[in-house]
């Protein structure tokens, strides 16, 4: 029971602020007055009128929040005492008036103080009787207010005026979160609501009103939190408001009205919603009395509408015209044309009030619609259990409906309904719930082996683990032989393939109606690229592919050309007269040109489509041989010697048949033998190819099946070839929806592959379609997409360029067939799109800007020559730079760059140029043969050297260095070159400099360059003091007897790169290291040591190769500061001279050391330095290593003048007749330090070994063969290294007993080659200078005894003294 107290102690505690509450009620009543304290934070004051003004002026507690006010009868005194406490009180942020009195005067007060008031949050008004004119004045006040969050009017009839001024509030006020109206006319919810909506206010709304029994129920509800809009009762006219205002609504995302009586003027304007509202998800229309014409709106709106996902209009009135509407936008009546709405995922409908009909409609929708995941019906008693039947057989190909209800419909029943489903359920795991609920098959029992069906796919988690990384998911696939192989009809125009074609054709398989082809071509005489016939013989299908003569269908042949493993069989098909149409014969030199340029076409092919499995096999066929008479017959014998030689021409690229057949094509008798060979030829490569898989074979059929099913349809989508697999074939069959469906997917993509590659379809990776009819796609699509030409139809925007949009019509208007009955009409089965599409995956054209949908398209094949127009560079400036590259095959005789090739590299280029747009600012241009780029502000022209040329050349012009116009080719041009020439091996050559500035004409500069590798030898051959200036002279150019150009030079470092330059360098050092690294002397860190190294090499010279390593020790550790010294090319070349200097002192010195060291043995009679050579074609050999049996050698000697050692030409030298045992143990070790020597000298640019380079073809191989043999390391043992300072493996401190034998080794061969001379008679001086051409003389300076030729007898006169013996 409350506790009252006196008014005075409320009063005392207020003034005080003892008493600390947040809500103050004040209620009016009879003396005596009183109060009590509701809660802690409560009090309620039992107050008489007199009383509220002082009372009013007391609540100044800043803790005070709520102020309530019970049956108040205000006056105008007391209302402004209220408005100045909000006015001194701003914590005050809560007014509740219930059962209040106002006169206009007093509420007109309160709402002034509303619209002041920036600390009320909330006011609440009930049955305070404020009337229209109340809810006008409120309305006024609050559209200026931006503090108040909570407006509730409780049982005040504001009436649609008072709710009409109150929407115009909301329209400006944007503060108000919550809205309460409860009034007994219905019509205020209207405006209120439609304000809330249109204006996207969150303000969370509730109004109430009274039915026609006088209950209070709830009129419309809105909830931001959730954005659920819940409209309970409405007439037609309020609902239409709703609507309107949801046409721009932003916060909506669910509306339900269900149960509101709606009509057709509503659904016309929801409709508009449909179209314009890009938020809402969730409609609910159940229980709305739509009828069918309410529904055609609602079905029109789906058409445009782009967001909506749920829509239930269960409980309605239409029939079968509604439900055809409304399946219409979800439907797809062709494969070509696109369903209308795909973000509708749950559709409801159904009741006892609608009647569906027929279930075609329906039938059709879940056969074809791609988005639907949820379908409800419900309540149905027009379906019957046939359209049941039908329902769940074409959700059989349906891979998106997930729940599918059924409640209550009456049609679901017996056994044919039962199989039905359980059928679907096998075939389609996309189907996770089926509600049979209130069904005679859910009543009778029935329906549990239908959910315990659903219920083993829903536990058929995980039933295939995820392949791990590398597994082929291929694997567990049969194999077999493929039952396709494909013949190709290769040659030149006038050969006769067309007539060929079809009698092989009719030989293998006779047609019943042989002249059709004829007739089709006489009615629609259109050119194709590749004309196809297909035949079979037994249970093999041959497709007989016919590749035009004409230049201008080559493109079309490279992309047709079969791949990796693909069964064919070429024949190349040549006419032994010049035209069919007079008896003039060919050359046997022309034949061979024709048979010559299909065997490289098909060499080159090849090795762009994969590495091989078996060569292909070709067969040569003449033609026209019925006008051969025997005054012919003797060209026959140059034919078979030209054949022959190209069989010897072409040995392990192309299996060329033995016999090659002439025929008359026009004669059946004639062409037989040639179609056994075709027929037991096909047999034997299917034999041989790599096996398919055993699907190909059986989706052949399959896909031959469909085709018949489908009005005989060229391309099927491959949503349909996935419907196809899932319903037809179980190992392509996703089996549940947690089954590996990437594993699926690639096996599908597989079996698609495979078939394109036999020749079954055609299919690209990238494109949603296979092409089943290939005869006419290549007929009448692709022979049209690779001749298109937009100059014809004037859209093109610049040369070569055309808008997308026009080439849609040019397509169509260059695709459409005109003729009626003749073929198949391309746009009833591929859109324009597609066909861009696939010239976009096919590379015939390119997007300038990926990015724009609208992007202009670049065509190759529109482009125009520019040669004959006078070229030259844009840049025009005395200090611009050219250089020039030029990629040629490898094998040019056996392969080229095929005639499809550079447009496909135009639009390869473009792609990646375009790339680089925003960052460099790069401009692309074209011209048939011609690609002109400016990146940088590098200018860059790509020209192909001939329509069927085999070279690329790449131009460049900047002021930039070298370096950076050789970056850009090699970083950007050349690998997009290699991108396109798999299998086919280009190599770079050097283009002069001059035929890039002046732009030399292509067929005027093909001596005018050198191979790159060549020219980083040539550097590598000279010594370092001529590397820098090192320069390649050219030949002038003469054409028609004029000269265009005359000799010249250029530096080698102007035509290489910096780059290229340090390779070479670097290439340098790396060979010198090398070659001293097998020393194997340990490094040493130690600079003392290195000191002491030196002053004892100074001191004293072991005159033995381990003295020599100690010496060369020095130099090595010099090479090494060098390196780290470097910092630019100059620098390098000075370090490299310096390190060669060093180098050929120490040579130089030690073989003095070396000729010299047995000045005591027999006096030096004899040269040392001796070596072998073989006679080879007018050539000598230089003799690398020793095998015992070698025979006809010939032993030669050096002229051993001290740091100018050489080979003595014309020196006839003694024959070594035949290598035995003990010639081979005493020379092993000579052998193997003359050969490092030799090299060492090579290496440094020493005159030690001039001649001895060209007497060794690879001197690397040969050096690195004789390090390696055994012989050296076996009976021989371990010799000494070369006079270079090569020494054997091993440490330089060796002990003495070691050194002895080395000395002993070498002292054998000295010893042999005395012995050897003596036998040869050549035991004195002047037989030793008949043979080998070389004297005895004695150096003046030191004594020294050496042997030495003529030449330096005569300049080095006075430096020696001849010393006979």
């Amino acid at each position: 029971m409350a506790d009252f107290k006196d008014l005075e102690w409320a009063a005392q505690g207020l003034e005080s602020g003892s008493l600390d509450v947040d809500t103050v009620s004040f209620t009016l009543s009879e003396p005596p007055s009183s109060c009590f304290q509701e809660t802690a934070n409560s009090i309620n004051l039992n107050i008489s009128k007199n009383s509220l003004t002082r009372f009013l002026k007391l609540l100044t507690n800043p803790t005070l929040r709520n102020i309530e006010f019970h049956l108040m009868q205000w006056e105008l005194q007391e209302m402004k005492h209220l408005r100045e406490l909000l006015e001194t009180n701003p914590s005050i942020a809560r007014l509740a008036f219930k059962r209040n009195t106002f006169n206009t005067i007093c509420f007109s007060e309160l709402s002034e103080a509303l619209r002041d008031s920036k600390s009320v949050k909330g006011i609440v008004l009930t049955e305070s009787g404020i009337g229209p004119q109340g809810g006008a004045a409120l309305a006024a006040a609050l559209r200026d207010n931006r503090s108040l969050e909570e407006l509730r009017i409780w049982e005040d009839s504001i009436g649609s005026k008072g709710s009409e001024e109150l929407s115009k509030m909301i329209e400006l006020n944007s503060s108000l979160k919550v809205l309460t109206i409860f009034d007994s006319k219905p019509a205020t919810a209207t405006p209120l609501v439609s304000a809330v909506l249109a204006r996207n206010r969150s303000t969370e709304v509730h109004i109430w009103s009274v039915d026609h029994r006088g209950r209070s129920c709830k009129m419309v509800e809105f909830a931001p939190e959730n954005s659920t809009l819940r409209v309970y009762r409405s007439d037609v006219s309020g609902a239409c408001h709703v609507a309107c205002a949801l046409g721009r609504n932003t916060t909506v995302r669910s509306l339900d009205m269900s149960g509101v009586k709606l009509k057709s003027r509503w659904a016309k304007q929801f409709r508009w919603v449909l179209e314009q509202n890009q938020t809402i998800r969730e409609v609910n229309l159940s229980n709305a009395y739509l009828k069918d014409k309410g529904v055609i709106y609602v079905a029109a709106g789906l058409f445009k509408n782009r967001t909506l996902e749920k829509l239930c209009l269960d409980g309605n009135s239409f029939g079968g015209i509604g439900v055809e509407h409304l399946l219409c936008p979800l439907t797809k009546f062709s494969p070509l044309q696109n369903q209308a709405n795909t973000t509708l995922k749950s559709l409801c409908f159904g009741g006892t009030r609608t009647r569906i009909g027929n279930a075609a409609t329906l039938v059709q929708m879940l056969s074809s619609n791609e988005s639907v995941m949820f379908l409800g019906i419900h309540d149905d008693n027009s379906l019957k259990a046939g359209d049941i039947v039908q329902l769940f057989r074409s959700l059989a190909r349906n891979a998106s409906l997930r729940r599918l209800s059924l409640q209550g419909c009456k049609g679901v029943k017996g056994d044919a309904v039962l199989q039905a489903i359980i059928e679907t359920l096998n075939v389609n795991p996309w189907i996770e719930h089926i509600d049979l609920e209130r069904t005679p098959l859910h009543v009778s029992g029935q329906a549990e082996a239908i959910y315990q069906r659903l219920g083993y796919n829903n536990s058929q988690e995980d039933t295939e683990p995820e392949p791990e990384p590398g597994i082929d998911v291929l694997k567990d696939l049969e194999m077999t032989v493929p039952k396709c192989a494909r013949v190709f009809l290769c040659g030149q125009e006038y050969a006769g393939k067309s007539t060929l074609c079809n009698s092989i054709s009719n030989n293998i398989s006779p047609s019943k109606l042989p002249y059709l082809d004829h007739v089709r071509t006489l009615v629609n005489p259109v050119e194709q690229a590749i004309r196809i016939k297909t035949c079979r013989d037994e249970d093999t299908k041959i497709s007989i592919w016919n590749l035009a003569g004409k230049h201008d269908f080559y493109s079309p042949h490279d992309l047709m050309f079969p791949g990796h493993g693909s069964p064919c069989l070429f024949l190349i098909v040549s006419s032994l007269f010049r035209k069919s149409s007079n008896r003039e014969p060919k050359t046997p030199s022309e034949i061979e040109e024709d048979i010559q340029y299909w065997l490289r076409y098909i060499v080159s092919n090849s090795r762009r489509a994969a590495q091989q499995c078996m060569l292909p096999s070709v067969t040569i066929v003449l033609t026209h041989s019925d006008k051969m008479d025997h005054q012919s017959d003797s060209s026959f014998g140059g034919i078979v010697t030209v054949i022959q030689r190209l069989r010897d021409k072409f040995p392990g690229m192309v299996e060329i048949y033995p016999n090659v057949f002439t025929v008359d094509a026009r004669s059946s008798a004639s062409v037989s033998k040639l179609s056994h060979h075709v027929r037991k030829t096909s047999k034997m490569i299917l034999e041989r190819v790599p096996r398919v898989y055993q699907l190909c074979n059986d989706a052949a059929e399959l896909l031959t099946e469909w085709r018949r099913e489908n009005h005989n349809k060229p391309v099927m989508r491959w949503k349909e070839f996935e419907d196809l697999c899932q319903v037809k074939v179980p190992s392509l069959r996703i089996r549940s929806r947690h089954d590996n469906k990437d594993k699926v997917e690639t096996r599908r993509k597989a079996v698609a592959t495979s078939l394109h590659h036999i020749g079954e379809v055609i299919y690209f990776y990238d494109l949603c379609f296979l092409i089943l009819d290939c005869e006419w796609f290549c007929g009448e699509v692709l022979s049209q997409l690779t001749r298109l030409d937009t100059r014809k139809q004037g859209m093109t925007e610049r040369n070569g360029f055309v808008c997308r949009k026009d080439l849609e019509k040019i397509l169509i208007a260059s695709l459409q067939s005109n003729t009626p009955g003749m073929g198949l009409n391309v746009f009833e089965n591929l859109e324009a799109k597609d066909l861009i599409q696939m010239m976009l995956k096919l590379e015939l054209c390119c997007e300038v800007d990926p990015l724009d949908p609208n992007s202009a398209l670049l065509i190759p094949s529109s482009l125009e020559e520019g040669r004959r127009r006078p070229q030259r560079w844009q840049l025009n400036s005395p200090e611009a730079k050219y250089v020039g590259r030029r990629l040629q095959c490898d094998d040019s005789s056996h392969m080229f760059l095929t005639p499809g090739f550079f447009s496909r590299l135009q639009v390869h280029m473009h792609n990646k140029i375009m790339e680089l747009k925003n960052q460099y600012g790069a401009s692309y241009t074209l011209e048939k043969y011609l690609i002109v780029i400016n990146i940088n502000g590098i200018h860059v022209r790509v020209e192909l050297q001939g329509e069927l040329g085999y070279s690329i050349d790449v131009l460049a012009c900047s002021t930039k260095s070298t370096t950076e116009m050789l970056r850009l080719f090699q970083q950007l041009i050349i690998p997009a070159i290699q991108n396109l020439c798999l299998g086919i091996t280009m190599m770079e050559y050097v283009i002069r400099s001059e035929c890039v500035k002046n732009l030399i004409p292509p067929r005027n500069r093909r001596n005018q360059f050198v191979p790159l590798q060549q020219l980083k030898r040539a550097l590598l051959s000279v010594p370092a003091d001529s590397i820098y200036d090192y320069h390649h002279t050219w030949d002038p150019i003469v054409d028609s007897g004029s000269q265009i150009l005359g000799p010249g030079f250029d530096l080698a470092r102007d035509l290489l790169s910096d780059d290229d330059f340090r390779e070479v360098l670097h290439s340098r050092y790396h060979d010198l290291y090398n070659l001293a690294m097998e020393l194997q002397v340990p490094e040493e860190n130690s600079t003392e040591h290195r000191t002491a190294a030196s002053e004892e090499i100074a001191s004293s010279v072991d005159p033995t190769f381990v003295g020599i390593a100690k010496g060369v020790e020095a130099v090595l550790q010099r090479l090494k500061i060098i390196e780290q010294e470097i910092r630019d090319v100059k620098q390098e070349i000075q370090g490299l001279r310096y390190y060669e200097h060093r180098l050929l002192i120490e040579l130089h010195r030690k073989v003095n050391y070396l000729v010299n060291y047995n000045t005591q043995v027999e006096e030096r009679k004899t040269p040392n330095m001796f070596y072998f050579v073989r006679t080879e074609n007018y050539s000598r050999r230089l003799i690398t290593s020793f095998i015992s049996g070698m025979r006809a050698l010939r032993l030669q000697m050096l002229c051993e003048y001290r740091r100018e050692m050489h080979v003595v030409e014309d020196q006839l030298g003694c024959e070594l007749m035949e290598v035995d045992n003990i010639t081979m143990k005493c020379l092993a070790p000579h052998m193997k330090n003359f050969m490092k020597l030799v090299t060492f000298a090579l290496k440094i640019g020493a005159h030690l070994a001039a001649g001895m380079g060209q007497m060794i073809p690879d001197l690397g191989k040969e050096v690195a063969h004789l390090i390696d043999s055994p012989m050296v390391y076996g009976a021989a043992g371990a010799a000494a290294a070369g006079a270079a300072g090569v020494a054997v493996a091993g440490n330089t401190s060796r002990t003495m007993s070691s050194r002895e034998v080395q000395q002993q080794q070498l002292r054998a061969a000295q010893q042999w080659l005395i012995d050897f001379l003596r036998e040869h008679g050549c035991s004195t001086g002047k037989d030793i200078a008949e043979k080998f051409g070389l004297w005895r003389v004695r150096y003046r300076d030191d004594g020294q005894i050496t042997w030495i030729c003529r030449r330096h007898m005569y300049t080095r006169a006075c430096e020696i003294v001849e010393a006979p013996i």
